[in-house]
């Protein structure tokens, strides 16, 4: 397996510091835009998760119907209410 490379260190005004090519510092910035892009991306979606876990929970709250029976075998509101159960189910850490 091979080892990863030693950074070249040196000393500068009495501190440590890390010597990089200038393709290597390069490389540096470009991996942190990258990771800096990718980093605002997962946060966009937390949030529109978190937005779509709140609409879902409305919803469920909205159409609640296992308090009764609905004598409608069609009826589109429970119909919804068991999409709604089912997907919660299914959700992995959920009971």
């Amino acid at each position: 397996m091979p080892s990863h490379p030693q950074p070249r260190r040196i000393t500068l005004g009495g501190r440590e510091a890390v010597a990089l090519t200038p393709e290597e510092y390069e490389q540096l910035v470009a991996s942190r835009r990258q990771i800096g892009g990718q980093s605002a991306r997962v946060r966009v979606l937390a949030q529109q998760a978190r937005r779509t876990e709140r609409l879902l929970h409305d919803l469920e709250t909205l159409i609640d119907t296992r308090g009764g029976t609905c004598p409608d075998p069609g009826c589109l509101r429970c119909a919804v209410a068991e999409l709604l159960r089912r997907h919660r189910a299914a959700q992995p850490g959920r009971a």
